[in-house]
C-alpha cells in the first residue's frame, strides 16, 4: 500500500468518527509555547486552517503534489509577520498533528499508517527548514 492510501484511509477513519483534532494539538502547542497566545487573534480559525493546512500538505507531500513546496514557502514567509519562529515550534506542531491524528484514527492507525505518516512528517520538516533558509537568504540580500 502506498504512503498516501494509508494515510488516506486514517483521515477517513477520523472523519467518519467525526473527531476534530485541532483542539487537543492546539493545547499542546499552547502549552508548550505559551508566548504564541496572543499572536492568534481568533483562535478558533487559526487553529482550524493551521490544522487543515498542516494535513494538506503531509497528505500532498505522499501524493507527490507539486504544489506543496509553493504553500510551504509561503507560509513560512507569512509567519515571519509573528515574529521568529523556532524550528522546534515547526517540529513540535507537525510531530503533534501526527500523533493526534493517530489519538483520534483509533483501530484505523496501523505500523503502515504510522510509518507513512512518519515518512511525510520528516519530508515536511525539511522543507520548512529549506524555506526558512531560503527566506532567509533572500532577506539579508
Amino acid at each position: 500500500m502506498s504512503d498516501a492510501a494509508a494515510m488516506e484511509a486514517c483521515l477517513l477513519a477520523v472523519a467518519e468518527a467525526g473527531t476534530d483534532i485541532r483542539h487537543a494539538l492546539f493545547d499542546r502547542f499552547l502549552a508548550a509555547y505559551p508566548a504564541r497566545r496572543p499572536v492568534f487573534l481568533n483562535l478558533d480559525a487559526a487553529s482550524r486552517r493551521m490544522t487543515d493546512e498542516t494535513l494538506q500538505m503531509l497528505f500532498g507531500l505522499a501524493r507527490g503534489e507539486g504544489w506543496v513546496w509553493l504553500q510551504i514557502a509561503e507560509l513560512v514567509g507569512n509567519h515571519r509577520n509573528y515574529g521568529a519562529l523556532s524550528l522546534a515550534e515547526y517540529d513540535d506542531f507537525i510531530e503533534w498533528t501526527v500523533e493526534e491524528l493517530a489519538r483520534a484514527a483509533g483501530p484505523a492507525w496501523s505500523a503502515e499508517a504510522a510509518a507513512a505518516w512518519e515518512r511525510q512528517a520528516a519530508e515536511l520538516k525539511l522543507l520548512v527548514r529549506r524555506a526558512q533558509a531560503e527566506w532567509a537568504s533572500a532577506l539579508s540580500a
